[in-house]
């Protein structure tokens, strides 16, 4: 367990409750943006209903908001004062009082940055965190992997943050165990696994994902015994070059301590330094086989660093057969203290336990933990963009069950939430939903729509690093869209076109595609037809892209409600000692970046 020292502190939870207050005022006015779908953009006049000034004019404000955003830093200034004075922020205004039409692009895109996560002064910083988790010890780098030589970039950068934040709360309580609840393909399991040591049981729904992680762990356990025969082969040749270094040295001061009982005058006396005659084992090079050493990370990473204090004291430091002589004169015999020999068992031991167990089960806020891990200890919970529900379950099953000492969640593809009040109408014996979670939401019986749960998966980072939208495969659709109700009398259709865009040369080509997919006879619609109905809404492909824009803005708006929800849900719990947000990746390379954090109290 890491030395005691204290967590970073928090905001409570009244003042995350105003927090929720102003960004709901705000959403209550700007969500019909988002809850608009795009395929009725046409069809259902969208831009009419909603925009009051032309698309030209969204498009040249939201491009100058991105490229002044960090030149005037200080306009976000009268939005905090406002907060602060009186709790729910008063922007100018946004929208038309009686058509509910947007009015200010301006005010809106200001509105939309100061209500995101990142703007709102809600989350803790990653670094500060690991700080105080770790305390007086020294950062645990654990085994030496590349996780970029069997995962891509994007899961790379996400595996290695967050097993680092983990293995660093693990070792704040002191345990072993940590269960990835929707493990999928097994990438985060077996990194924590394999570099940190950690005893990892790795729970998916999908029985392909199960055995596909099984297949993938045994590959990835063979591409790790051949970076540690690679590590050994290097141990070895470093320690004997090491051992014979210090051969050299003491056959050498035994000549000269020779040579000066027999010479005592003076000028005999003035002989050359060791290091004159042994250039290759100067200071900086001992320093930095030293390093080498160290990197190689032969022993667990809870073992105490590397010390070279002599050549001979390296093999007293690694396992049991870390180091495998070819034959019995490379290595200079020596007696082993008990004390070793019992350290090296333990350490051989432990490697053992370091287990990556792949499990099939379907996971809600009432299963049992027993039934499905027969030696539950105390351990974490942790999920990896978990889909759906299963992010908020994981956070009920972390208050629920005492074993379960921490939780580190990041949540993904929030449209498969289930919202309480979505459907006030309709009968359901649904107990536990995904969204709200807090007892402010509930009570304000706050419900987002999964359109604009949809939305909120957009990734304004990448778009403002200039991975746009795909505009003309959104305005092919909505083209589409009016097709099939002008021509076929369809106004709803529960088939899907799919990814038809990317395989058609032309519109002409993307319709006859998808009305085939969709069962509807092509046939019947002339060329001519067809092209008619894009010559009449290109001119319109501005608004589209606008409006779009405009959903992208808002969509930090509507994650960060998401996850205030859960984090006042924490707030609430009475057993929970620290919780908090955290930005744990790159927004560019990993669009959902934020982790929902929480810790009980240490025993």
């Amino acid at each position: 367990m890491a030395a005691s020292c204290p967590l970073p502190v928090t905001q409570d939870l009244p003042t995350l409750r105003a927090k929720l207050q102003g960004l709901l005022r705000f959403l209550r006015e700007a969500l019909s943006i988002s809850n608009a779908h795009t395929v009725d953009f046409y069809t259902e006049s969208v831009w009419e209903q909603l925009i009051g000034v032309p698309p030209e004019t969204v498009l040249a404000v939201l491009k100058k908001s991105t490229e002044e955003a960090e030149a005037r830093p200080s306009e976000a200034r009268p939005l905090v004062e406002a907060e602060r004075a009186s709790g729910i922020t008063d922007f100018p205004k946004i929208f038309c009082e009686t058509s509910q039409k947007l009015l200010s692009v301006e005010a809106f895109a200001l509105a939309a940055k100061y209500y995101s996560l990142q703007n709102l002064g809600v989350c803790t910083p990653l670094e500060q965190l690991l700080v105080a988790l770790r305390g007086n010890q020294t950062q645990k780098t654990g085994e030496n992997v590349k996780p970029d030589e069997f995962m891509n970039l994007k899961k790379s950068h996400e595996v290695q943050a967050m097993s680092e934040l983990i293995s660093s709360i693990a070792d704040y309580y002191g345990i072993k165990q940590v269960i990835d609840l929707g493990s999928g393909k097994g990438y985060l399991s077996s990194f924590l696994s394999l570099k940190y040591g950690l005893k990892v049981y790795g729970i998916d729904s999908s029985n392909t994902n199960t055995h596909g992680a099984q297949e993938r762990n045994r590959k990835l356990k063979k591409h790790w015994k051949i970076c540690h025969t690679q590590s050994k082969s290097d141990v070895n040749g470093l320690a004997l070059k090491m051992a014979k270094g210090k051969k050299m040295q003491g056959e050498i001061q035994y000549k000269a301590n020779t040579e000066e009982v027999c010479n005592n005058s003076p000028t005999s006396q003035e002989m050359m330094s060791t290091s004159e005659f042994l250039p290759d084992f100067s200071v900086s090079v001992i320093s930095n086989i030293r390093k080498q050493m160290e990197n190689l990370h032969v022993c667990s990473h809870r073992e105490e660093n590397l010390c070279l204090a002599n050549a001979f004291s390296l093999i007293d430091l690694l396992p049991i057969n870390a180091i495998e002589p070819t034959s019995s004169s490379q290595m200079p015999k020596r007696k082993m203290s008990e004390a070793n020999k019992e350290r090296r068992k333990t350490t051989s031991k432990s490697t053992e336990s370091n287990i990556y167990s792949p499990l099939t089960s379907f996971i809600t806020a009432d299963s049992e933990l027993h039934d499905i891990i027969k030696d539950l200890e105390d351990c974490l919970m942790v999920g990896l963009h978990t889909c759906g529900d299963l992010a908020p379950n994981t956070l009920r099953i972390f208050t629920s069950k005492s074993e379960i000492k921490g939780v580190c969640s990041v949540g993904c593809c929030y449209h498969l939430l289930s919202e309480e009040f979505e459907d006030p109408h309709k009968e359901c014996t649904q107990e536990k939903w995904g969204f709200p979670m807090c007892h402010y939401l509930k009570e304000e019986r706050w419900c987002c729509g999964r359109n604009a749960r949809m939305s909120a998966c957009l990734a304004l980072e990448r778009v403002a690093v200039g991975r746009g939208l795909p505009t003309e495969s959104l305005f092919y659709r909505a083209v589409l869209q009016d097709i099939i109700k002008d021509c076929y009398g369809i106004t709803k259709c529960d088939r899907h076109v799919g990814k038809i865009y990317s395989k058609s040369s032309s519109f002409l080509d993307y319709v006859r595609k998808s009305l085939k997919k969709l069962g509807l006879d092509e046939s019947k619609l002339p060329e001519k037809l067809i092209m008619d109905y894009y010559e009449k809404y290109k001119p319109r492909m501005n608004e589209l892209e606008a409006f779009n824009m405009l959903k992208v803005v808002l969509a930090p708006c509507i994650e960060t409600l998401i996850l205030l929800d859960r984090l006042c849900y924490l707030k609430e719990q009475e057993d929970i000692a620290w919780s908090a947000l955290v930005k744990l990746f790159d927004p560019v390379k990993s669009p959902r970046c934020y982790a929902v954090i929480a810790l009980k109290q240490q025993q």
